[in-house]
């Protein structure tokens, strides 16, 4: 990340993926509408919404966090994981307003909405302008490997120790993880989509891809019988730090009560296993599921 430009881009390009927007019908695409502003008490954003039956989000063009499906519904693991929330604070409906992801927090903060369903990750800077939920979700690095994994692959130094030919996404950050961890240039191959990282894996091109867990069990669903798999996701360790990355739902500052019954609902839906059945059709798995050593307090506190 750098300056003020809020971008996601280093994670959409490793997941590499998009989709259009909507919510329960065709998405709210206009940014002049505004909502109330925020605040605790029984006049702030949690008692209006209840009241409303309806909360206002904020959502991006980016599946699997918020996108419309084959049949023009909107849905992702955001949105469903936030929908299931809302509803259990007694507020059975979300209207969406669509904006690009750099103006999320910005939009948010001029109340054109109340909330953020865009899967987004929790940084310093970010924490510095918003409110973030519990995490919701961790994205651990992982390989695309062949049935069995034959090579017996689960880290950057299996690929280096083993001399073992790695598939890496054009711009994505494996491929750093890789050479700071040792993994030769020699070894690595550089492609420019996730479909080309899986024909590398199953033309023995490669012996494996690294990619984000999400998206390699994305591109595992999407092709059945390849004969791959995708192994145990993980956080490698680089320059004698674990990197992990964590999303959330955003919030602004002013709206505690909020963010406060947000986040026992969601400890609840991670706790009771209702969350791995939400996000699995996503390509999510338990790998996901942030453990208690990942808080926002945390990750908003890190370099």
């Amino acid at each position: 990340m750098s300056g003020n430009s809020w971008t996601r881009r280093e994670f959409f390009r490793r997941s590499a993926i998009a989709g259009a927007v909507a919510l329960g019908g065709p998405a709210l695409l206009s940014a002049c509408t505004q909502t109330s502003t925020g605040g605790a008490g029984a006049g702030g954003t949690l008692e209006r919404a209840r009241s409303a039956g309806t909360m206002k989000v904020g959502i991006a063009n980016e599946a699997p966090y918020g996108f419309t499906d084959s049949t023009g519904k909107v849905t992702g693991e955001s949105v469903e994981v936030g929908r299931a929330v809302l509803k259990n604070l007694g507020i059975n409906d979300i209207q969406a307003t669509t904006v690009d992801f750099g103006s999320l927090i910005p939009a948010l903060n001029a109340n054109q909405f109340d909330m953020v369903t865009a899967g987004m990750f929790i940084n310093a800077q970010r924490c510095q302008n918003a409110a973030f939920s519990t995490p919701d979700y961790t994205a651990p690095t992982a390989f695309l490997v062949p049935t069995g994994n034959p090579d017996g692959v689960s880290t950057f130094e299996d690929i280096k120790n083993k001399n073992l030919r790695l598939a890496v996404l054009s711009g994505a950050v494996e491929q750093g993880y890789a050479q700071k961890s040792g993994v030769p240039d020699s070894q690595i191959q550089v492609f420019d989509s996730q479909n080309t990282l899986l024909q590398a894996v199953t033309a023995d091109r490669v012996d494996a891809a690294a990619l984000t867990n999400i998206s390699l069990n994305d591109v595992v669903a999407k092709n059945p019988g390849s004969n791959v798999e995708v192994t145990k996701g993980f956080f490698p360790t680089i320059d004698g730090k674990q990197t992990v990355s964590a999303g959330a739902f955003v919030f602004r500052k002013a709206d505690t009560d909020l963010v406060n019954a947000f986040n026992g609902e969601l400890t609840k839906l991670h706790q009771s296993g209702q969350w791995l059945q939400i996000v699995t059709p996503f390509g999510f798995t338990q790998d996901n599921l942030p453990g208690a050593d990942v808080t926002t307090e945390k990750l908003c506190a890190a370099a």
